[in-house]
């Protein structure tokens, strides 16, 4: 069935958009105003408890519990979701002694969640509660109870959740961070959770992609250029490391340098062909790091030897590792 009545204007569209970001900003406002002791004792809750946390609720308030458990999860809080409804029929027991649960609910009276109130308050679970009313059966039973201002939905009729299920998705965000921060979570923590997409390959270390061990091209500064070349081709990077008697990386030998040496080149020795002082990388840098300084300094190059801080050679990056791995 089509709709043939005529559509709205833009600035009609506009105005009820602009009216319902306006109108959930100043609920964010509010709710960053009015947060409390009871926000600072959920997250030592949280930080203390030998468990998981445990998020749930039920509707649009279930829909936000996935999305703040997923986000929990991935910045160091072990956390999981647990739909209420199927909890009364057996996930009950996915709720132990240690856990701390988070139930959600905007009215505080939603009766999916009844059997979890009991079954947390009848095992010594802790329990924290988020809704809007003080006086609702959820915050009343929760250990920790932290009210969401009563403020209009955003729809300006009350009836579909807007204003609240923004304020409690920014809830959820504010409790995950606050305890990412105390935690010391890192990039790197970060990228153990997210090793897939562009976010993995953007935190990628050069020790993640870099060729090491029988791979690496290396000959000693005194070796004869027979003896690189044959490096050179068997690894198969186009270049080979040359290193002094301390192991450390003296020089590379180039496609460039070879033509410059053309002349008696067989006669040569690695460190008379070689070019000193080659550019390096950490293996501890960010792959994307590694990218930038093959790429964007003059002369470009194709790889790069990651070195200890003694300047031995650890491994090899090729700019073909990084591209396979999706950066640039």
């Amino acid at each position: 069935m089509t709709d043939s009545s005529p559509l709205p204007p833009a600035d009609t569209v506009f105005d009820a958009a602009r009216a319902v970001i306006r109108t959930e900003a100043e609920a964010l406002g509010v709710l960053a105003e009015g947060l409390d002791d009871s926000f600072v004792q959920a997250v030592h809750a949280v930080l203390h408890a030998p468990g998981r946390l445990i998020v749930s609720g039920m509707g649009k308030s279930g829909h936000i519990a996935r999305k703040i458990a997923a986000t929990l999860a991935s910045t160091g809080t072990p956390a999981h979701f647990v739909h209420p409804a199927e909890a009364s029929h057996g996930d009950l027991g996915m709720l132990t002694k240690g856990d701390v649960v988070l139930l959600l609910s905007n009215s505080g009276e939603t009766p999916e969640l009844a059997d979890m109130i009991t079954y947390t308050r009848r095992f010594g679970i802790l329990m924290i509660g988020v809704a809007s009313r003080p006086d609702s059966t959820l915050l009343r039973q929760a250990d920790i109870a932290i009210p969401l201002p009563r403020l209009t939905e955003a729809c300006g009729t009350g009836m579909v959740p807007t204003t609240s299920t923004t304020m409690t998705l920014a809830l959820g965000d504010a409790l995950a961070i606050a305890l990412m921060q105390h935690r010391r979570f890192t990039p790197a923590d970060f990228r153990e959770f997210h090793p897939g997409g562009k976010l993995g390959a953007a935190l990628t270390r050069v020790r993640d992609l870099m060729h090491t061990g029988e791979a690496l091209p290396l000959v000693s500064a005194n070796a004869a250029m027979t003896d690189a070349l044959l490096e050179i081709s068997s690894k198969g990077f186009g270049v080979v490391g040359v290193t002094d008697e301390a192991g450390r990386l003296a020089g590379i030998v180039t496609d460039g340098d070879l033509r410059r040496h053309m002349s008696g080149l067989l006669e040569q020795t690695a460190g008379v062909v070689m070019t000193s002082d080659p550019r390096t990388i950490a293996a501890t840098a960010l792959a994307a790091e590694a990218l930038s300084e093959m790429t964007d300094r003059a002369p470009r190059v194709t790889c790069l030897f990651a070195v200890d801080t003694n300047g031995r050679p650890e491994g090899l990056l090729h700019i073909h590792d990084c591209l396979r791995a999706g950066l640039g």
